[in-house]
């Protein structure tokens, strides 16, 4: 029997429209309406200003540990822009500007970094999942929409946001091994921002490419520049196009860098150079899209200040109606633990009111 390669499908690309100083390639440009353009923007930009609030406020203990998105916000903004209401948006945990466009208030996403369980409560009618911290958990979640809007004849897609260290779990390799048996209508976005943690990203696996992975389970790949929001959106736009027209899933790896800490309990100096910091910060994506919404007279100078206005408002709007909801019962803890309290859980309960009296501390504290 003669030695012969096999064929497999390998379509595998690599997308980037937008260089680091802002210049486009015309002949890829999607031309986003002024419109669009200005709210992807705003969308970026309300992230970054998000993010520095949160660190602030953990900072001074008026939330608990926070996991910034400083520099992949183009990843997350672009992509979650090309989904419609009705398609499904699965998060993992630095995408707030996501939640934010799905419907979200904002002080929902500091009631889940501030402890409290309504954080993890979608609005009425908007079909997302709350955060996901535990890593790649919620990729089966995701396929599993998926999979039941095949079975039920739906026209929709799910988006799934997962990071570079999520491709090293189990989770990642069921979920997409059952999305490429099915067919199914899901986009699997690995932000890869190359640092998992402390392990980084040659040490997370052997392959050149995140991308690739998808070959391995019969269906398209694509890299792209994950600090490009134009790349991020036509990708995107692409692969759920796709996924409705019946084409199956994709996978798309958006090559981007984790400009902060992995949270606020991390501390990036220990694992990785200044040096290697300021490479990616000469590419961060929000000055990068502003140089071109100015070179295109999108936005100008005065504009552009209206908007920055604008989002510090908002996220400011968002912390003081946070901080003005925390008013809980810390006796909340075991009234909403059971259908029937056992006797012993009651027991515990007049032992910690009475300790709470004693101590003079009732709801908000």
């Amino acid at each position: 029997m003669p030695r012969k390669p096999i064929k497999t499908r390998d379509k595998l690309e690599y997308l980037s429209i937008l260089d680091g100083k802002g210049k486009v390639d015309a002949a890829l440009d999607p031309n986003l309406d002024a419109e669009t353009a200005i709210y992807l923007y705003r969308l970026m930009l309300t992230a970054r200003r998000l993010d520095e609030r949160c660190i602030n406020m953990q900072r001074q203990g008026r939330i608990g540990t926070y996991g910034p998105c400083r520099g992949q916000e183009a990843a997350h903004c672009a992509a979650t822009i090309c989904m419609d209401p009705e398609d499904w948006v699965v998060h993992a945990f630095r995408e707030p500007s996501s939640f934010y466009h799905r419907g979200w208030p904002l002080e929902t996403v500091l009631k889940f970094w501030g402890g409290y369980e309504e954080g993890c409560q979608p609005p009425e009618g908007v079909n997302d999942l709350p955060i996901a911290v535990p890593i790649a958990s919620q990729l089966p979640h995701a396929m599993g929409i998926a999979w039941g809007m095949k079975l039920r004849g739906d026209k929709r897609a799910v988006l799934c946001y997962c990071g570079d260290g999520g491709t090293s779990e189990g989770d990642f390799h069921e979920a997409m091994n059952f999305a490429g048996v099915y067919q199914l209508p899901v986009i699997f976005l690995i932000q890869n921002n190359q640092w998992a943690i402390s392990i980084p990203r040659e040490a997370q696996t052997a392959s050149e490419t995140i991308a690739q992975k998808a070959t391995a389970y019969g269906f398209d790949g694509l890299q792209l520049d994950g600090n490009d929001p134009l790349a991020v959106y036509v990708g995107t736009r692409e692969a759920v196009d796709k996924a409705k027209a019946g084409g199956g899933p994709t996978l798309i790896e958006a090559v981007t860098y984790r400009l902060g800490v992995h949270t606020t309990a991390d501390d990036p100096t220990k694992y990785r150079s200044n040096e290697e910091v300021k490479k990616w910060e000469k590419l961060d994506p929000i000055p990068r899209f502003l140089n071109y919404l100015l070179k295109k007279k999108i936005l100008n100078e005065k504009s552009a200040a209206k908007v920055e206005e604008d989002v510090l408002a908002e996220v400011a709007g968002a912390v003081e109606r946070f901080e003005e909801s925390r008013d809980v019962d810390p006796l909340d803890s075991f009234d909403y633990l059971f259908v029937n309290t056992p006797e012993e859980v009651k027991q515990q309960r007049d032992e910690f009111a009475e300790c709470l009296k004693q101590e003079g501390i009732g709801a908000g504290h």
